[in-house]
């Protein structure tokens, strides 16, 4: 068993779509029109186009947006993302106006950090341990 696809809860996919391919860098992968406003919305790590997806889901049930505004609300993040250098995207991400709630830490061999995806989320980015 390996995890296929995992999900983020977004306000708007359009704007989730042009935040998570042209500031954080992923690749479009599946973009398949469901309704009349909603899209099947998936994007994937360069690095690993057969990867892992992340569904850019539509926060439109009463439930996501509670569970989600709570996370934000207490500076939980909702998912987490692996770099190899925190310290860098930090720079690389700051220099492209992404809001970070939390600098870069350390805590023994992993440092994390964590920004606002403009979305309604807070993710975090975090090194592997070694």
């Amino acid at each position: 068993m390996k995890i296929h696809m995992t999900s983020v809860f977004v306000d708007d996919q359009a704007k989730a779509e042009q935040f998570y391919t042209e500031i954080l860098g992923f690749v479009k992968k599946h973009d398949v029109p469901v309704g009349e406003q909603d899209r099947w919305l998936t994007v994937v790590s360069p690095d690993e186009p057969d990867g892992t997806e992340l569904l850019l889901e539509p926060a439109g049930h009463p439930a996501a947006r509670t569970y989600r505004d709570t996370l934000v609300q207490d500076g939980i993040p909702l998912a987490q993302f692996a770099v190899d250098d925190v310290q860098a995207e930090y720079e690389r991400l700051r220099g492209l106006g992404v809001r970070f709630t939390q600098e870069p830490l350390e805590m023994g061999d992993v440092t994390t950090a964590v920004f606002d995806d403009t979305c309604g989320n807070l993710i975090q980015i975090a090194t592997e341990p070694q």
